[in-house]
């Protein structure tokens, strides 16, 4: 694997690399918090599933 160390190359990425706009960062926003709350639901679904099945000793 040859990874460069030459410093024009990482300058020329910085130079290239530009800030968002307001609508590409909050496009980017609800894409994360959607992806955020669909794991999320999913845990919640899987531990319910495992709660029933291992008959909800416990708490």
């Amino acid at each position: 694997m040859d990874v460069p160390y030459d410093l024009t190359s990482y300058v020329r990425v910085l130079k290239m690399a530009t800030t968002p706009t307001t609508e590409e960062f909050l496009q980017v926003s609800k894409i994360a918090g959607a992806g955020v709350l669909l794991i999320g639901l999913m845990g919640f679904i899987i531990g319910g599933i495992m709660l029933f099945l291992t008959g909800g000793g416990g708490l």
